[in-house]
């Protein structure tokens, strides 16, 4: 017998979870589906042993957000068995308009704002950073959900963790100057781990403000956790790729808040929503002077909408507003339409009047039937919250890819994590229905999913560096969906820079077995060796280095990055690359070594085997790649493959490095 159904009181419950004879105990609910429902997809347990009960949630770990702000009255911020501030902590709290030094508690523990010249708080009038701030360490909510859908417990990552906010986001934008005073300030408070879903396209290291904050940041032992951006498929569009950095893109979860839409034809097209609806008039208004398929502000008129169900594209300007826009012309609904470049993805979003987004696929069928007939009508038919239906994770398509264009010597991102559909934390203000939690999609959600994990392991391994950190996140990430199967990004597997080394695995990152590090030296060289200048180097770290005698002193230099990453320009037919390895798991390990060559590539490894004889070893390993490919004159080519580490006693723990070869033409 695997288990049974009882009524229990608390007191029984509670000796019951005692016992070493049950594994969990699951409280009944209506529907098994889980807001924030993303930790209990992570295979994260209150009950089971793991990265929670390894780390004590996370206890002690301060994560600092630079986001919008904080509503620091949500639940989500609630300190109930919260311990005060770890001694070392030196931040405030600062007032503001609507906002008392007394807002913050043993949870929240400082606020600031960062703002040339306005008179504001560090209140969040916006609800994105209350929303990340959240989910890398919002307590338990029971019950939380939007609109009744998703109703679950809503925990952060790190629900032990305590919250440091910094408002550096205002409506008109997130300046650099704001973003890096607010690292330095967060650096002398005394924060753990930076979590910043902020970013744009890709520049130059030595121009980049959260590149050159966040090495700093490093150089204190700060873990630093950023979002690769938004602008995906593109290639090479990932930011905030400096190799100091965890660069984190999004993938969707196993959840869904299925909405068909029914045509006065019959035929349904499938699409996703957290509304019903009742039967209209469809109309799809195409001015192309005014925008109006994208349904921009100021581009539908009341005459063609009132009372209708309006037909929008995705882009241009956000989904959310394209429904206040569709609300404010007098349309009664809206259907969102994804277009070529976002195919069959799904965001669900909380809009201000019903509304479902479907496929191109289906957006394809819904013009027919516009065009096939004089007065289209149609219908929401309302789903509900389905689990475990879907194959997840996949990449999310608007997830920016690599290779980086500002270091393609390092493979970015790093890795993925949830970030669509993603219930957290919300000012009540903020919605004309005085919802405590909202549902938002972006790699912003992504970033603080990995920055509480990243606390976790902090907790657990105070001892770690950031490099660390890092490493167990990228060698024990899952390149395999909750099914088996390969992760996808759209119809095909996901490839290295879409998905990095693989989808953020908690249970796993808490105990990596052997850990790739890095010190800031190590660091300088390398900027060094991808051809960076005295003064460029200096911008970012304030050292006076000279790379002429760096490179002397350190021929052959690859940096100890736990992902692999080769270019053969024409000529070249041979790499060899040097990798160290730390032993963080058992004293007394042996490690043989497994790869998955790429296609066109021979890879030797030397020793094959490597043999620990106690903690904090550290052994190094060669690796040499031999090309047998041509070069073509026109155009790159890639390959990918796998270096892994697996301890002999114990086959569980692997230790994954993805290899990524690129073949380039001379520029």
């Amino acid at each position: 017998m695997e288990g049974f159904a009882a009524r229990l009181t608390e007191d029984e419950v509670e000796l019951l979870r005692e016992s070493s004879d049950v594994l969990s105990i699951r409280a009944e609910r209506r529907l098994e589906i889980q807001t924030t429902y993303s930790y209990k997809f992570l295979g994260l347990s209150t009950t089971r042993e793991g990265a929670w009960l390894k780390s004590g949630f996370g206890r002690g770990a301060i994560i600092g957000v630079l986001d919008t702000g904080v509503w620091p009255e949500s639940p989500s911020f609630d300190d109930h068995g919260m311990p005060p501030a770890p001694q070392k902590w030196r931040g405030i709290c600062q007032g503001g308009q609507n906002f008392n030094s007394s807002s913050c508690n043993r949870k929240l523990i400082g606020a600031r704002f960062f703002s040339k010249g306005h008179h504001v708080s560090p209140r969040d009038s916006h609800g994105h950073g209350t929303h990340t701030a959240s989910t890398a360490g919002g307590a338990a909510v029971p019950m939380a959900g939007v609109l009744g859908n998703g109703a679950g417990e809503a925990r952060g990552m790190a629900p032990g963790a305590h919250i440091a906010i910094y408002k550096v986001c205002w409506f008109s934008g997130c300046y650099s100057s704001d973003i890096l005073a607010a690292m330095d300030v967060a650096i002398r408070d005394g924060v753990d781990i930076l979590s910043l879903s902020l970013g744009g396209f890709p520049i130059p290291l030595y121009d980049d403000t959260i590149a050159i904050g966040s090495f700093r940041a490093m150089e204190h032992g700060i873990s630093v956790i950023c979002a690769a951006g938004n602008n995906g498929p593109i290639q090479s569009s990932v930011a905030n790729g400096a190799p100091w950095i965890a660069t984190i893109g999004a993938s969707t979860l196993d959840r869904r808040f299925p909405a068909s839409v029914q045509l006065g034809n019959g035929k349904f097209l499938y699409g996703e929503s957290l509304y019903p609806g009742k039967n209209l008039e469809v109309v799809y208004v195409k001015d192309k002077d005014k925008g109006s398929e994208f349904c921009l502000r100021g581009s539908l008129s009341r005459a063609r909408v009132q009372g209708k169900m309006v037909v929008c594209d995705r882009g241009v300007n956000g989904r959310a507003e394209k429904g206040q826009v569709v609300k404010e012309a007098g349309g009664a609904a809206m259907i969102l339409v994804n277009t070529a470049i976002n195919m069959e993805e799904d965001s669900v979003d909380v809009h201000v009047l019903p509304a479902t987004l479907i496929g191109f696929d289906e957006s394809i069928q819904l013009q027919n039937y516009l065009n096939s007939t004089k007065r289209p009508t149609a219908r929401f038919i309302f789903g509900g919250t389905v689990i475990g239906k879907s194959r997840a994770p996949a990449v999310a398509q608007f997830s920016s890819r690599g290779p980086s264009y500002t270091d393609p010597s390092i493979l970015k991102p790093d890795l993925i994590a949830p970030g669509v559909n993603i219930i957290a934390a919300w000012p009540q203000n903020l919605d004309s229905r005085r919802v405590n939690f909202t549902v938002m999609s972006g790699t912003s959600m992504a970033c603080p999913h990995v920055s509480g994990i990243a606390a976790l392991l902090h907790s657990a391994h105070p001892k770690w560096t950031p490099a660390a950190i890092r490493s167990a996140l990228v060698t024990t990430a899952d390149t395999a969906d909750h099914m088996g199967k390969p992760i996808m990004d759209g119809d095909a597997p996901a490839k290295l820079f879409a998905a990095g080394a693989g989808h953020v695995n908690p249970g796993r990152a808490i105990d990596p077995g052997l850990i790739y590090d890095i010190q800031v030296d190590e660091y300088i060289t390398h900027l060094c060796t991808i051809g960076y200048r005295n003064s460029e180097v200096f911008s970012i770290t304030h050292r006076n280095v000279s790379c002429h005698d760096i490179l002397q002193n350190n021929r052959g230099f690859s940096l100890n990055y736990p992902s692999i990453s080769i270019t053969f320009r024409a000529g070249m037919t041979r790499k060899m690359i040097k990798r160290r390895v730390t032993n963080v798991g058992n004293p007394n390990s042996i490690y043989s070594v497994d790869i998955e060559a790429p296609e066109g590539v021979k890879v030797r490894v030397k020793p094959r085997r490597l043999i620990f004889k106690h903690a904090n070893q550290s052994l190094s390993y060669r690796v040499w790649f031999i090309s047998r490919k041509k070069i073509e004159s026109k155009r790159m080519s890639f390959a990918e493959g796998k270096l892994t580490w697996f301890n002999v006693g114990n086959k569980a723990t692997k230790v994954k490095s993805p290899i990524s070869v690129t073949w380039a033409s001379m520029k």
